[in-house]
Formats: structure tokens, C-alpha cells, sequence
């Protein structure tokens, strides 16, 4: 099943203090008015329908049988196959994003879980009726492919994955195998399921009492609100109860991720692959130097970092700069707060320089309730898009609080809807999906967009350096902050390989080693406390094997290229246009070197780094202005 789920991390920290009105905001869904929440009657009617169409699917799998031993004996044949295969495969993507996002509408919900739940069986079972499909067509004889491709128009748009099916040979084992792995399927998804649930449903949050005798219970929207509050007891209060609450559950969290390890592990062993990196990256084709690159770059890099750190310590006038202090706004005496329509002229002005269609695109996703912007109770947390419903539109799922950096997140989510609508609108379903390797590079473009936008609307010092800090955030957040967990993640993956135990305490030993590193805790520059152990246990993407390094490399692509685009430049912005069209229809280093960055080199995370100083270079002048 292919589908298009993006999912995102916390974009940037907060610039200011809580909002009040956004505090008081309703959380209960009932109660938020229509215009701010999706509309999934536009997949399926209704539940009822939802059904209907599900049990179709069901009954129409076994279909696919009827192929079997028989794809090498015509072109005719093939085609046939592959169409059929693809014609159940869309459908079968739309029905698992309507369940997942009624659940992740209200993640206490057992009805729609229980859908979600149906769909993951339904999906085990589209992959053992195909099963056999990848080892038949590995027994050709030679020259057959290019053959049948020839003499059949409708293969023309399945050779890419032909051509695919011959590379992971080696790694493509028998009809039987291939039937049993994916029976596995509902089996390997548990882990990830039990995590979501406890952390998004049943986890016992905690609640602490800020210095105005407020009590409030830390969900993880409200933590990652209450952790940029402007008064520094609080945001130690709240940070040290939230990831102590995590800590309290170390032994759940070390096991249900040590099942995800083993997981990997499993596959990339029966797959016989040498490490479990180079079976998660053997997918979109992507060289394992690429991702050490990336950690070895930053770890090269640093000195950056901690440059950035001390101007934060340096603003916020503290004696040292603890872990606690990095969510903190820079400057507490700007008030930048949006309301949802200012949020949005926002947004279409920044992204303005792509042209007509992509913004009028833009402005039906917000009027035509294409997204699910509030928080409410029992919602899942973070923020996505969904683009796997091909023949309807992609979807968002935000969570606004009102700051910049929900206008930010807003842009962002928007960059991975429209790759996903003009991918969908350009490419044939079997091409249309694009790999994830390159899904960041369209979000985080468009955070380039906003930020270059609102700096040249701004000239207001305080307001500039805030802004300014806010750009810097995005690159701690989304390229530091990322190699790091993608560094962490490496060496919890080798740790199993070693058969070293993956525990919750041998976890934050580890995550607390790195993090102290990244911060330069040894060397004074931020305190990394005891119990920011337990931050990994925060983390749903390392559910997700070896993802997060592609947000930082997706924002190093991103850089370069939005700098051309911004500057003017009519074939740089051309380029990116077919680039956002190009789906799945090449490896994804092929793609962004169509764009014009190749992600084989030092350059895109040098260029991102000579940015980050020059914007530092300005801020350490308008502090030096302030200060005269």
C-alpha cells in the first residue's frame, strides 16, 4: 500500500510567552466550528460507506491470484496484473487514510481505532495476495522486461518499478518468504500502535502549578506550549515533571521500542542485508554515506551550534544556559500572535514567488476545509499531511496555538500538500508517490519562503530579532536537532546488532550522552539536566526506522534552492515546480539533482551553515545597536 503520510516535527521553538485566549481556546471538538476542521466526507461519505467500500477491497484482493505463474507469458498479461494490483492499491490507500484520520481525530475513540486497526490486517493482506508478483518477475529470462515494455504502451508507466524490482534482487527472496513477511505485517506494526496509544491516549500526563497558581495538565500540546514560557521557573517546572512523568515509564517505553528494533533488525537479516541502515535506506535508494555524512558534517560543525547557543544565553541575560532555557522566547516584549485568517495571508504571501496556480491551490486548501487546525482532546499530537486519498486531496492535520511558529508550521505542512497535489495531478497513481527523502525539501522551502517574507515586512529591532531567532531555531530544530536523533538512533539500532540489551535505561544513558555532546554540556555552553534522559521516549519518529535524518538533509536541499528561487531566478523556480510534480518517477538524489542540489556532497550543509552565521552576524549587530 502506498501512501503519502508526512509526518513533522515541532517546528522551531516558540517566540513568545503563551497566549491567553489561545489557553482558554475550546478543546472540545463539538464545540470548534466546521470551517477549522477537515472534511472527510469528501473520501467517503460516511462510515457506512467507508464499510461498503472496505469489504469491496476485501472481497476483490484474491483477484490478484489469478495472475499468479502467469506474468512472463504475455505483455498483455502483465500490464493486466499491474494494473489490477495498482486499481486495489489506490483504493485500498484512500480507505486506510479515512480510518487513520478519524482516529487520529480523537485517539481515545475505540470505534475508529478499530477501523485504523482493520486496515493495517487488510493492508497485511493486499501484501501476501501480491507477494508472489517481485520474485515471478525476477525469473525472466534477460531482455524480457525491455521486451514487453516495448510491445505494451501500458507498461511505459510501471518501468521504474520494473527497473527497481532487478536492483533489490539480491534482497528479494521466494513467493513463499515474501508471503510470510508480509503476514507479519499487523504483527510488526504492534509496537508502534502501543506506543501511540500510551503516549497520545492513556499516558497519565501531569499536571504542575505555575507561578500564577494556575494548575494546568501537561498533554504534549500543552507541553510543547508551556515549555517556551517567558518566567524561567516555569518552563524548569514543566519540562523536569513532563519528561520525569516519561521517565516513570521507562521500562514500558524500552520495550515497546526495543520491539521496533527487533523488528528492523528481523527484516534486514531475512533480507540479508549487512545492517539494519542499509535495509531501511535500500528503498528509495539512497547511499548509507549519505547519512554518516550528514552526522560526521554536523558533528564537524558544532562550533556553529554552540555559537548560536551562547547568543541565546547572551539575550536571555542568564548565568547559564540550561536545556530548559531553548524553547524560551528571545525577545519576551514581542507580541507575535496570529489568528488563523492572519495566519493564512501570511502564508500566500510567502509563497507568492511560485506563481498563480500554486496559490490559488493554496487558498482552496483553506477555504475549502482541506485542514484540522486546532488542538482538541484526545487529538493526536505534532502535525502531518495526507496525501495518499489520490483521487480526492491531500489533508493536514495542525495543531495552532496562534505563534509564529504555528504560522511556520501552517507553510510547512502546506509545502507537503502541495507536493503531494501536483504529484497526484501530474503523475499516474503508480508514479505518484514521492519518497520521503524528499518530502522535507517542499516543507521546509516554504518555512524559507515565510521567514524571507516576514523579514522584509519587519524592520522593528526587537521584532527583526526575534524573527531572526526564530530562523535559527528552525535549523537547531530540523538539521542539529535531527542529526542528533538520527545519530541517536543509529547507535541504538547498532547496539542491537551487538546483542546489547535495548532497555529505557540503557536508552537514556545513551540519548543523554549524545544530547550532552550536541549542547556542549562538558564544555559550559548549555546544561543538559539529568532527566533530559527521557526525551527520547518523546519521540514518535523513531517508530519510524531511520527517518528524522531526512529532515535535515531535506532542509539543507531546501536552502539552496529557495535562495534561488527567491532571488529571482525564473529557471531555478521552474525547476522546483517540476520538481514538486516529479512524484516517485526517479531515485530520490536523482530528483533534487534535477532541482539542482546534489545531496551526495558537502555543499548543501555548508551553504546552510554559512546562512546560520551570516544571520548570527546580524544579530550580534543589532544587539550591539541596542546596547549603544
Amino acid at each position: 500500500m502506498r501512501r503519502q503520510t508526512v509526518l513533522c516535527i515541532a517546528v522551531a521553538a516558540a517566540v513568545i510567552g503563551l497566549t491567553v485566549s489561545l489557553v482558554a481556546q475550546e478543546r472540545d471538538r463539538m464545540k470548534t466550528p466546521d470551517k477549522y476542521k477537515w472534511n472527510l466526507a469528501e473520501i467517503y461519505p460516511s462510515e457506512a460507506a467507508w464499510r461498503e467500500a472496505k469489504d469491496k477491497v476485501a472481497k476483490d484482493l484474491p483477484q490478484m491470484r489469478a495472475y499468479q505463474g502467469k506474468l512472463g507469458s504475455s505483455a498483455t498479461v502483465l500490464a493486466d496484473a499491474l494494473d489490477k494490483s495498482n486499481a486495489l492499491d489506490k483504493e485500498l490507500s484512500r480507505l486506510y487514510v479515512y480510518a487513520q484520520m478519524l482516529s487520529d481525530q480523537d485517539t481515545r475513540d475505540a470505534t475508529h481505532l478499530g477501523m485504523k486497526q482493520e486496515m493495517t490486517q487488510l493492508a497485511a493482506t493486499e501484501g501476501a495476495e501480491n507477494a508472489y508478483v517481485e520474485p515471478e518477475i525476477l525469473r525472466f529470462e534477460k531482455g524480457k522486461v525491455e521486451k514487453f515494455i516495448a510491445a505494451e504502451p501500458r507498461l511505459k508507466i510501471y518501468r521504474f518499478y520494473l527497473e527497481d524490482i532487478a536492483r533489490r534482487s539480491a534482497h528479494t527472496l521466494s513467493a513463499a518468504e515474501e508471503k510470510l513477511l508480509a503476514d507479519v505485517g499487523p504483527l510488526a506494526s504492534a509496537p508502534s500502535d502501543i506506543y501511540g496509544i500510551l503516549s497520545n491516549a492513556d499516558f497519565p500526563y501531569p499536571t504542575v502549578i505555575l507561578s500564577n497558581g494556575k494548575a494546568v495538565k501537561l498533554d504534549q500540546a500543552a507541553f510543547a506550549d508551556l515549555r517556551a514560557l517567558p518566567n524561567r521557573s516555569d518552563r524548569e517546572k514543566v519540562m523536569s515533571a513532563y519528561f520525569g512523568a516519561l521517565g516513570s515509564f521507562s521500562g514500558t517505553f524500552g520495550t515497546t521500542m526495543n520491539g521496533e528494533v527487533q523488528k528492523v533488525a528481523f527484516m534486514a537479516k531475512e533480507r540479508k542485508y549487512e545492517s539494519a541502515l542499509e535495509y531501511s535506506l535500500t528503498g528509495p535508494n539512497v547511499p548509507v554515506s549519505v547519512y554518516r555524512r550528514l552526522i560526521d558534517g554536523i558533528n564537524k560543525n558544532l562550533p556553529a551550534f554552540h555559537r548560536y547557543l551562547k547568543l541565546r544565553q547572551r539575550i536571555l541575560a542568564v548565568d547559564k544556559l540550561h536545556y530548559y532555557d531553548l524553547y524560551a522566547p528571545l525577545v519576551a516584549s514581542v507580541d507575535l500572535n496570529y489568528s488563523p485568517e492572519e495566519a493564512q495571508k501570511l502564508v500566500l504571501a510567502a509563497v507568492a514567488p511560485l506563481g498563480s496556480e500554486y496559490t490559488s491551490v493554496v487558498q482552496r486548501a483553506f477555504d475549502n476545509r482541506w485542514i484540522d487546525l486546532f488542538p482538541n482532546d484526545g487529538k493526536r499530537s505534532g502535525a502531518y499531511s495526507e496525501g495518499g486519498a489520490y483521487d480526492v486531496h491531500p489533508y493536514m492535520l495542525i495543531n495552532y496555538n496562534g505563534k509564529y511558529t504555528d504560522v511556520s508550521a501552517l507553510a510547512h505542512e502546506m509545502g507537503h500538500t502541495m507536493q503531494s497535489y501536483f504529484s497526484n495531478k501530474t503523475q499516474p497513481y503508480p508514479l505518484a508517490s514521492y519518497p520521503i527523502f524528499v518530502a522535507e525539501v517542499a516543507s521546509t522551502f516554504n518555512e524559507n519562503l515565510l521567514i524571507n517574507h516576514m523579514l522584509k515586512q519587519i524592520k522593528d529591532d526587537d521584532a527583526r530579532l526575534s524573527l531572526l531567532g526564530n530562523y535559527l531555531e528552525n535549523i537547531k530544530g530540523t538539521v542539529y536537532r535531527q542529526a542528533q536523533f538520527a545519530e541517536f538512533e543509529l547507535r541504538m539500532h547498532e547496539m542491537a546488532g551487538k546483542g546489547q540489551p535495548i532497555t529505557g535505561d540503557a536508552l537514556a544513558k545513551l540519548y543523554l550522552e549524545i544530547t550532552r555532546k550536541y549542547y556542549g554540556h562538558d564544555q559550559g555552553v548549555c546544561i543538559v539536566d539529568d532527566y533530559v534522559a527521557n526525551e527520547w521516549s518523546y519521540i514518535p519518529h523513531f517508530y519510524r526506522d531511520f527517518y528524522v535524518y531526512q529532515y535535515a538533509t531535506s532542509f539543507t536541499a531546501s536552502m539552496a534552492l529557495s535562495e534561488k528561487v527567491m532571488s529571482g531566478d525564473a529557471a531555478a523556480t521552474k525547476r522546483y515546480l517540476a520538481f514538486l510534480s516529479a512524484g516517485g518517477s526517479k531515485y530520490p538524489i536523482d530528483l533534487l539533482k534535477d532541482a539542482g542540489v546534489d545531496m551526495t556532497t558537502d555543499e548543501p550543509l555548508d551553504l546552510t551553515v554559512k546562512a546560520m552565521n551570516r544571520v548570527m552576524d546580524e544579530m550580534e549587530t543589532i544587539l550591539a545597536r541596542r546596547k549603544s
